[in-house]
C-alpha cells in the first residue's frame, strides 16, 4: 500500500493488518532510523504494539542503508512471513523501495573513489544546480525522470555515466525480476487541498512533539545521507543562521508539499496501482479477497 506521506498510510495499514491477521512490512526509506522519530512520522508507540511492524527505527544512522540492501533483506523476511500469513502488508511512501521489493532493481555498476570525489567535488563547489545541469548534458532522459531535488540521485547518475562512459539510463533496464508471490498494488489518494491541510497540521504537531531538540541532537551529523531529509534540512539551515525559525517551518511544510507531489507522479506511473480514499477500508479489503479468490 502506498500513497503520499501524510495520506493516513499508517492507520490504514494498521486496520488492513488486524483484518487479516498480519504485519506490516515498513517501506519507509527514513522510518528505520532509531535517531529520526518524530521527523520521520514512526507510528506510535500504541500502533506498533497493536500490529507488528518491520523496519521501523531498527538501525542507526551511522549505518548506511540502500535500497539493494533493503531489498535482500525484506525478501528474506518474506519467506518467513509467508510461512505463518497469507498476506503480508508492505506499507510506505517510498516508491524506489516498493519497486525493489515487488520488481527487482537493475544492476548499476560501482564507482571507483576516484569518482566518487569528483562528483562530490561538483557539489561541494557548484551545488545542487551543478550536479544538476551535469547531469542534463551527459544524460537527458533519466534527468527528465529522477527526482532532482535529491543530490545523492543525482550524483549517483553522474558517478556511473562518468565511470563508465554510458548514460545511467543505459543501465535502468527495468527487468522484473522473478518473485515468489504476488502483488496486490493499493495506492491512497487525497485531494490536493486536503493533504495539504494534513501536510501542515503534522508539521505543527511534529514541532509540538519536539522536532527542534530531536534535529538540534542531529545538527552534528548533518552531513550524513540518512539526514538529507525534508524536516531536518531546514532546521539545520535555522542553526546555522541561515533562516528564521519561522522561516524553517515554513519551508518544511513547503519541501513536504513538493515531495509528496514527486511520490505521486512516481506511483501513478505505475498502472497497477488500485487507487482508494484512506478511509475505505472495506473497499480496499473487498480489493485483496477478491483478487485473492
Amino acid at each position: 500500500m502506498a500513497g503520499p506521506t501524510a495520506s493516513g498510510k499508517t492507520a490504514a495499514a494498521i486496520k488492513l493488518a488486524q483484518y487479516f491477521n498480519t504485519d506490516v512490512v515498513s517501506a519507509d526509506s527514513r522510518q528505520c532510523y532509531k535517531e529520526m522519530e518524530i521527523g520521520t512520522a514512526v507510528p506510535s508507540r500504541a500502533e506498533l504494539k497493536s500490529v507488528k511492524h518491520y523496519f521501523v527505527q531498527n538501525r542507526s544512522v551511522h549505518q548506511p542503508y540502500d535500497v539493494a540492501s533493503y531489498e535482500q533483506d525484506v525478501l528474506a523476511l518474506l519467506d518467513k512471513l509467508f510461512v505463518q500469513h497469507r498476506v503480508v502488508l508492505l506499507s510506505g511512501g517510498s516508491g524506489l523501495f516498493i519497486d525493489a521489493v515487488c520488481h527487482g532493481i537493475d544492476n548499476i555498476p560501482e564507482t571507483s573513489k576516484d569518482t566518487r570525489a569528483m562528483v562530490q567535488n561538483i557539489y561541494d563547489t557548484e551545488g545542487l544546480a551543478g550536479l544538476q545541469k551535469n547531469l542534463q548534458k551527459l544524460d537527458p532522459g533519466y534527468y527528465e525522470v529522477v527526482d532532482k531535488h535529491n543530490p545523492r540521485r543525482l550524483q549517483r547518475a553522474l558517478e556511473v555515466c562518468l565511470q563508465t562512459g554510458k548514460t545511467f539510463s543505459f543501465y535502468r533496464k527495468r527487468q522484473t525480476h522473478t518473485r515468489n508471490f504476488e502483488v496486490i498494488w493499493l495506492a491512497l489518494e487525497v485531494n490536493r487541498t486536503e493533504l495539504i491541510n494534513r501536510i501542515n497540521l503534522r508539521v505543527e504537531q511534529m514541532m509540538a512533539n519536539g522536532l527542534l531538540e530531536e534535529a538540534r541532537k542531529l545538527h552534528p551529523l548533518k552531513n550524513l545521507n540518512a539526514l538529507n531529509t525534508v524536516g531536518y534540512q531546514e532546521l539545520f539551515d535555522y542553526f546555522d543562521n541561515k533562516s528564521s525559525l519561522e522561516e524553517a517551518i515554513e519551508a518544511i511544510k513547503v519541501n513536504t508539499r513538493r515531495y509528496a507531489k514527486r511520490q505521486m507522479t512516481w506511483f501513478r506511473k505505475n498502472k497497477s496501482y488500485n487507487w482508494f480514499k484512506p478511509t475505505d477500508i472495506e473497499g480496499m479489503i473487498a480489493k485483496i479477497e477478491n483478487s485473492m479468490q
